[in-house]
C-alpha cells in the first residue's frame, strides 16, 4: 500500500516541479506582493514611496518574464489546472501594461496620495489582483477558474471600497460586493451542474467534450448559463451591469480605470477559454443547442450596445456616463467572439489593446480636470477648452478614438471586429447575426451624440468661471503619451500585431 501511494505521488512531485519553470511570472508577481507588503509596514514613514517603486519594478519584472515565455509551445501544468500558450502570455503583457498605468495613476492620484490610509496597501491589493488575472487567462480547470476569479473579484471589492470618504463611496463598494456575491454563487451552482453531468472537473478533457457532443444541449445548457453569469458580471454585460455606473462614478477615479480595463480583459479571455470546449458553437446553424447558445450571446450584445450607449446620452456625470459606454462597448467586442477563429481572436485583442490606452487615457484627463476645478459634470465643462487647452485637445482624441473614426486607433479596431462580426455572418448567414451589426454600426453612430457633448461643452460654450491652466502636471505627459500611442497605432500597427 506504501509502494502504491509512493509510486502515485512521485508523478505529482514531478509534474510540480517542471510545472514551477512555467510558473516563473506568478512566484514573480507572489513575491513582489509580499516585499510590497513588508515595505509599506516597516519602510513606510523612512521611505514612503518604497511600496511604489518596488510595485513598478515587480511589474516591470513580470513583464520581461512573460515576453521569455511568448515562443513557448502550449503546455498544461499543475495537473492540467492551467495552461500555458501563447494567448494566455499575451494577455498577461496586457495586463502588465494596463497595471503599471494604474500605478502611475496613484502615484499622481490627489485624494489617494493625501488618504489617511496611504497608497501600500493599494498596491498590494494590485499585485494580488494581478495574480488573479494570470490565473484567469491560464485556467482549465473549473476550480482554477472559480478561484482565480473570486481572487480577482475579493481584490476589486476592496480597491472599490478603499477610501469610501462618503456615503456614495461606501454605496458602491457595498452594492458591488453583494451584486457580485449573488452572481458568485450561480456561477458555482452552474459548475457544479457541469461537473454533475460530465464527472470531470477539467474543460478540456475528453470526457469532458464527449459528453457534451452526446446529450443535448437542454440537459446541461442552465449549467453553462449559470456559469456565464459571473463572467457575465465581470464584464459588466447586459442584464448584469446594474453595479457598474454606481461603481465607476463611487470608486477612485484610478480604481474606475483599471476596473474598466484588467478585469474586463480577463473575462474575455475566461470567456474564450470556456466556450472553447463547446464548439462547434460557430453559427452553423444546424443544432438546436448551438443556436440556443448563440442566441444567448448574441442576445446580450445587442442588449449591452444598446442599453450602454442610449444609456450614456441621458448622464451628466462623466464617469457614469464612461461607465455605460463600457456596457455598449462590451458589448460590441463581443461580437468577435461569434467566429471563433483565430482572426476573431486577433481582433478582439488588437481593441483591448487601443481600448485599454483609450479609457486610461479618458480616465486621467477626467480626474485632473477635477482635482484642479472640482467639476465632475458635462455641463460644467463650458469653457475649459481656453483654460485647459492642450488636456481638452488630448480629450477630443481620446473621444474620436472611442467612437471608432480615424485617423485614430480606435478605428483600425471597431473594423476588426466588424470585418470578423461579417465573417461570421458569410458563414452562417444568420439573420441573427445581422441584426448583431447593425446594432453595432447604429451604437457608433449614437456613441457621437453622448462623447462630442464634451467638446462642445468645453470649446463651443462659455463657463461662468474660468480657472487657471494647468502646467508639468504628470497625468497631463502620461496623457499625451497614451494619445500618441493611439495614432502611432494606425500608423504603425505592426508591434501589436507581431505581438498577436
Amino acid at each position: 500500500m506504501m509502494n502504491d501511494f509512493i509510486q502515485n505521488i512521485s508523478p505529482s512531485i514531478n509534474d510540480t516541479i517542471r510545472s514551477l519553470s512555467l510558473f516563473y511570472p506568478e512566484i514573480g508577481i507572489a513575491t513582489g506582493f509580499i516585499l510590497v507588503v513588508l515595505a509599506d509596514l516597516f519602510f513606510h514613514r523612512r521611505s514612503p514611496q518604497a511600496s511604489f517603486m518596488l510595485t513598478i519594478l515587480c511589474l516591470a519584472l513580470v513583464g520581461c518574464l512573460n515576453f521569455s515565455q511568448l515562443g513557448y509551445p502550449a503546455e498544461a501544468a499543475f495537473g492540467g489546472m492551467i495552461i500555458v500558450d501563447r494567448l494566455a502570455v499575451v494577455f498577461k503583457i496586457i495586463f502588465c501594461f494596463v497595471s503599471v498605468l494604474f500605478v502611475l495613476f496613484v502615484r499622481y492620484n490627489q485624494s489617494l496620495q493625501n488618504s489617511s490610509k496611504g497608497t501600500g496597501d493599494l498596491y498590494s491589493i494590485l499585485l494580488a489582483v494581478h495574480l488573479g488575472l494570470h490565473l484567469m487567462v491560464m485556467s482549465q480547470n473549473l476550480v482554477m477558474i472559480y478561484l482565480s476569479l473570486e481572487m480577482v473579484s475579493v481584490g476589486s471589492y476592496l480597491m472599490v471600497g478603499y477610501l469610501s470618504g462618503n456615503p456614495k463611496q461606501s454605496e458602491a463598494a457595498m452594492k458591488y460586493a453583494l451584486f457580485g456575491a449573488v452572481c458568485s454563487a450561480f456561477m458555482l451552482y452552474g459548475m457544479s451542474l457541469l461537473y454533475g453531468f460530465t464527472g470531470s472537473l477539467e474543460i478540456y478533457s475528453p470526457q469532458f467534450a464527449s459528453f457534451l457532443i452526446t446529450t443535448p444541449f437542454a440537459s446541461w445548457g442552465l449549467g453553462l448559463i449559470m456559469l456565464l453569469t459571473g463572467i457575465a458580471f465581470k464584464l459588466s454585460l447586459v442584464p448584469f451591469h446594474f453595479w457598474s455606473p454606481d461603481v465607476y462614478e463611487g470608486a477612485p477615479t484610478p480604481v474606475t480605470a483599471f476596473l474598466s480595463t484588467g478585469p474586463k480583459i480577463a473575462g474575455f479571455a475566461l470567456l474564450i477559454r470556456i466556450l472553447a470546449p463547446f464548439q462547434p458553437f460557430n453559427l452553423s446553424g444546424i443544432d438546436s443547442s448551438i443556436f440556443s447558445m448563440t442566441t444567448v450571446l448574441a442576445v446580450m450584445a445587442i442588449a449591452s450596445m444598446v442599453v450602454g450607449n442610449f444609456g450614456a446620452i441621458w448622464q451628466n456625470n462623466v464617469k457614469r456616463m464612461l461607465a455605460y459606454s463600457s456596457i455598449g462597448h462590451t458589448g460590441f467586442m463581443l461580437m468577435a467572439l461569434f467566429v471563433f477563429s483565430a482572426s476573431g481572436f486577433k481582433a478582439l485583442i488588437f481593441y483591448m489593446v487601443i481600448y485599454s490606452i483609450m479609457n486610461m487615457a479618458a480616465f486621467m484627463i477626467v480626474d485632473e480636470i477635477e482635482e484642479r476645478t472640482g467639476k465632475q459634470n458635462i455641463d460644467d465643462y463650458k469653457g475649459l477648452g481656453k483654460s485647459f487647452t492642450v488636456l481638452m485637445i488630448a480629450m477630443v482624441v481620446v473621444l474620436v478614438s472611442l467612437t471608432g473614426l480615424p485617423p485614430t486607433a480606435g478605428f483600425t479596431a471597431k473594423f476588426l471586429i466588424f470585418s470578423a462580426a461579417i465573417e461570421a455572418y458569410n458563414l452562417s448567414g444568420s439573420a441573427l447575426m445581422m441584426i448583431v451589426i447593425i446594432t453595432g454600426a447604429i451604437s457608433t453612430v449614437v456613441s457621437l451624440f453622448y462623447y462630442f457633448r464634451i467638446p462642445l461643452n468645453a470649446f463651443l460654450r462659455t463657463g461662468e468661471n474660468q480657472v487657471t491652466g494647468i502646467k508639468g502636471s504628470p497625468k497631463v505627459y502620461i496623457t499625451l503619451f497614451l494619445v500618441f500611442l493611439l495614432i502611432f497605432f494606425i500608423l504603425f500597427p505592426s508591434p501589436i500585431q507581431k505581438l498577436l
